[in-house]
């Protein structure tokens, strides 16, 4: 087995990804179980949007508590996920800078909430609002409270992810992945692919497809300029060594 230039076998680092999981996993779940204690009220806050929900089986209720207490614990454990999966990658990638998982997690941290509480402050209550606003006088919502905490967690840590376009978009041009160039060139077919992923990840309505896409499309352009700051970057240090030279 040949040694990776950080000294580590390939057996060596699924060692290292198999602890820095369970290390995760460790967290969520000790937070998880502090969330339970406010589970109740993490309900009652997270169906604000709704007038009533209802329970169909005898487990359901404490199924409900059971899960968004685990959501609850991934949401805090976030920075700490972070750290294990930058500290995975930055050393692999960047031998001479590990300084650079700190800015990382904070940055990926920092990216993601700002996406969770965009979806949960805007996205939500007006997606909900525009889809029972289709009920008439027969017609009435009777939502399930499994059903809507299933949407509420796939809709916040769905904008949470992709709120990490400019942090991956960093470090795919320090390594030289992708240019400014990469991105201008590819912005006509970036937004067909943002429009078709917004689609994907939304409900089949319009509304929040476009609440998700705006967004979106707003960071695709902040990687480009994110981009150009690092390209400028590394001309000014190219020029340094080739004058020093």
């Amino acid at each position: 087995m040949g040694k990776e230039a950080n000294g580590m076998g390939f057996l060596d680092h699924l060692e290292e990804l198999r602890g820095r999981i369970i290390k995760s996993l460790i967290c969520i779940i000790l937070f998880s179980i502090g969330a339970y204690v406010f589970s109740e009220k993490l309900i009652e806050i997270v169906t604000r949007p709704i007038p009533e929900v209802y329970f169909m089986a005898p487990t359901e209720a404490f199924s409900t508590r059971i899960k968004i207490s685990l959501i609850a614990g991934i949401i805090i454990s976030v920075p700490v996920i972070f750290y294990h999966v930058w500290k995975f990658i930055v050393p692999g990638l960047f031998a001479k800078e590990i300084k650079l998982v700190i800015p990382a997690v904070l940055a990926s941290t920092i990216f993601f909430l700002i996406g969770a509480g965009f979806c949960f402050l805007f996205v939500l209550p007006l997606s909900m609002k525009f889809l029972l606003g289709f009920g008439t006088e027969k017609l009435k919502p009777m939502i399930k409270i499994k059903d809507y905490i299933s949407f509420v967690t796939y809709m916040i840590l769905a904008f949470g992810a992709v709120f990490e376009l400019p942090v991956i978009s960093y470090f795919l041009g320090k390594i030289g992945i992708i240019t400014p160039q990469t991105l201008i060139k590819g912005r006509r077919y970036a937004v067909t692919a943002i429009l078709v992923l917004a689609a994907v990840i939304t409900p089949p309505d319009i509304f929040s497809q476009f609440m998700l896409a705006g967004p979106l499309y707003f960071l695709y352009e902040v990687s480009i300029v994110v981009l150009k700051v690092i390209y400028r970057k590394k001309r000014i240090a190219q020029k340094k060594i080739e004058v020093e030279q």
